[in-house]
């Protein structure tokens, strides 16, 4: 799986640049075929778009405290996108109280915005959670959910921006 994403990222290079506005980056997230359109940027160009905890979180893997996210506890309906890359990611609908701390969703929006990778970190086996488009780290996936899925997809809020509904 890294091979592939190293592989997408790299090409996207010859072609993807980061959108600035919110819509235009929304829209040009997915071709015609359906895949995602890779946003490839440098630290330096990632530390200049993210606050220092953002780029922490999304680059370099980190977690927020839990309890400590403006979405841990947001109740309004919406969709969650990317905070890098503004990619929707979640929907409030699949947001689930846990208790964990952090966001919680039993399902993506879909199966292409967000990818998974082995997280051997930490002494320990888990799913890491990042963005499709831009890679960023949003948290991990764990097999103690609610129904329908039976995942809980647990998401640091700073990975987070929310749109919500009108």
């Amino acid at each position: 799986m890294k091979q592939f994403i190293l592989f997408m990222m790299l090409a996207s290079t010859l072609g993807a640049c980061a959108q600035s506005n919110k819509e235009s980056s929304k829209k040009n997230a997915i071709t015609e075929n359906g895949s995602i359109t890779p946003i490839q940027l440098s630290p330096e160009e990632w530390k200049a778009k993210l606050t220092s905890e953002e780029y922490y979180v999304l680059r370099e893997q980190g977690t927020e405290r839990a309890f400590t996210g403006k979405y841990w506890d947001n109740k309004e309906k919406g969709t969650y996108l990317c905070a890098a890359c503004q990619l929707p990611l979640f929907q409030s609908k699949t947001k689930f109280k846990s208790g964990s701390g952090w966001p919680s969703f039993y399902e993506p929006i879909n199966d292409t915005n967000v990818a998974t990778e082995k997280d051997t970190s930490l002494g320990m086996v888990r799913t890491e959670v990042h963005c499709a488009r831009c890679g960023g780290h949003l948290g991990h996936v764990f097999l103690d959910g609610p129904k329908p899925t039976g995942l809980r997809y647990c998401i640091n809020s700073v990975s987070l921006s929310f749109e919500k509904e009108e």
